[in-house]
């Protein structure tokens, strides 16, 4: 059985973006227009170039913000507020999800590559403020992104998590390569299976998956 493979597991940790709202709420359409718009007026491009720049940047570091901080030396703290002054009115809230999340054994905390204000927005939008035991945003770990490993040893230590006794849920399967490595359990959040060495189980829905896990 499925849940007899996190029967050790003490620490949960989940993304926020696609992984803790459905993809179909849509919010990264609106935080990438507003990293297109920003990358338009700081670096004084047009907005077919500043496309590219965001594609090739994420390809490269890991997000955008990690490739504008090398390329470009930007402050992330302007760039985040901004990417992330979007709208959640859309997002509903999931009371069986939060049911679910109480009712794993440890400690739950969620971890982005946004910043950490951002996410407690969206926990409170979808009934999930209260639900963690912590709130790590890309702040957090220096500003460096996932899927760096250095980015989520910074993380882990910090909150005191052993990975050897955690699981990770991650909608972007690059961000599970590191957890894997580390000896995490791994549990790709996603509409569609991708089978990747990495890969340790594969959802299009977190909250059924985790009621399996429950007794």
């Amino acid at each position: 059985m499925v849940a007899d493979r996190f029967s050790h597991v003490r620490g949960w940790v989940f993304d926020l973006d696609n992984t803790l709202y459905p993809p179909s709420a849509r919010l990264f359409d609106q935080i990438e227009r507003r990293m297109t718009d920003w990358v338009m007026t700081e670096l004084r491009v047009v907005q077919a170039e500043a496309d590219r720049l965001r594609r090739h940047y994420w390809q490269t570091y890991g997000t955008t913000l990690a490739g504008l901080m090398a390329e470009h030396g930007v402050d992330p703290v302007p760039y985040l507020s901004h990417v992330h002054d979007i709208s959640l009115d859309h997002l509903e809230q999931d009371m069986i999800l939060a049911a679910r999340i109480r009712a794993l054994p440890g400690r739950k905390i969620v971890y982005t590559n946004g910043c950490a204000p951002y996410a407690e927005r969206v926990l409170a939008a979808r009934g999930l403020a209260g639900v963690f035991d912590a709130v790590y945003g890309v702040e957090h770990a220096g500003y460096r992104p996932k899927p760096e490993r250095g980015a989520f040893e910074a993380v882990f230590a910090a909150d005191r998590l052993a990975p050897d006794t955690a699981a990770m849920f991650e909608d972007d399967s690059r961000n599970l390569v590191e957890p894997h490595a580390m000896g995490m359990q791994t549990v790709h959040v996603a509409p569609e299976a991708m089978p990747a060495r990495h890969i340790h189980h594969h959802t299009p829905d977190l909250s059924d998956f985790l009621a399996g896990l429950l007794p």
